[in-house]
């Protein structure tokens, strides 16, 4: 890992060791006011194991990621890229109050 951008090494190699598909593995880091964002791009298939059941892999690697960034003194934050149209179309439900309207006419 180099040291200028060990936040980003560090979210590189730990996620390159979880998924299926590490060639399909980035990550870009930009600094703003704000702070460090690290935006994690990994292959599709690949999306449910980084992020986890119930998010729980994503939420213990932001910890692990804020530890690096405190050790470094400075806020990182983390963000995995998600490209337009890759979750599927969600099914269109009529509203609740119109549905039970329908139901209890008299």
């Amino acid at each position: 890992m180099s040291s200028g951008n060990s936040d980003q090494d560090f979210v590189e190699y730990v996620v390159k060791a979880l998924v299926n598909n590490p060639d399909a593995v980035s990550a870009e880091r930009t600094i703003d006011e704000r702070g460090v964002l690290i935006t994690l791009k990994v292959d599709q298939r690949d999306m449910g194991t980084v992020i986890g059941r119930d998010g729980k892999t994503v939420v213990a690697l932001r910890k692990l990621l804020k530890v690096v960034g405190a050790k470094n003194n400075a806020r990182v934050n983390l963000k995995i890229y998600e490209p337009e149209g890759s979750r599927p179309p969600r099914e269109e439900r009529a509203p609740v109050d119109t549905s039970m309207v329908d139901d209890f006419k008299i």
